[in-house]
């Protein structure tokens, strides 16, 4: 795989996985937990199927997009963007949406350990959005060191999205482990 197409699979991905943490059974697969629109959270979740029906032009649209991911030192730093003004629009669209969930704690995608997690850690998580021409930089962090891997593996997941699409949105993901926690 070529460094364009990486780039674009992590750029999408981290834009999907912010809106998969923001979504309560969003993009379920059958017999796996609650029908989408009725998880956690759903029933008073007005931006549900706005946020929804973004993450999903942007899964369609992946390769319009392009993302940098780097790992700080309490959590990442992205760039996520598109040539395309419509793609680029709906990112920065997208990030904001995903930006007010972290922020009220009005997760989603509860189904994945992974989002799940974050979001019950999501008071611990400081996210900074800023547009570019071209879409978004987010500067996610957090002084708890578990949470800062729980922000780089959302961020790598979010990568995983953009390149392999809702196959990938469709997976349940790791937790990280935590600092000083081993597993039996």
């Amino acid at each position: 795989m070529n460094r364009t197409r990486i780039l674009r699979a992590a750029g999408l991905c981290a834009t999907c996985a912010a809106l998969a943490l923001a979504t309560p059974g969003f993009s379920q697969p059958p017999g796996k937990g609650p029908p989408p629109g009725k998880g956690k959270g759903a029933g008073k979740d007005e931006a549900f199927a706005a946020d929804r029906a973004a993450f999903h032009y942007l899964l369609e649209n992946r390769e319009h997009i392009r993302r940098t991911v780097k790992d700080t030192k309490t959590g990442v730093e992205t760039v996520t963007e598109s040539a395309k003004p419509e793609v680029a629009k709906k990112l920065q669209e997208h990030v904001a949406a995903m930006h007010a969930r972290v922020t009220s704690g009005t997760g989603l995608h509860y189904r994945d350990p992974l989002f799940a997690e974050l979001f019950k850690h999501a008071d611990k998580i400081v996210m900074k959005v800023e547009k570019t021409e071209k879409g978004v930089k987010v500067v996610e962090t957090s002084d708890d060191t578990y949470v800062a891997e729980l922000i780089r593996a959302h961020a790598r997941v979010v990568s995983k999205f953009i390149e392999n699409g809702f196959d990938e949105v469709h997976k349940n993901h790791p937790l990280p482990e935590r600092p000083g926690v081993k597993k039996p």
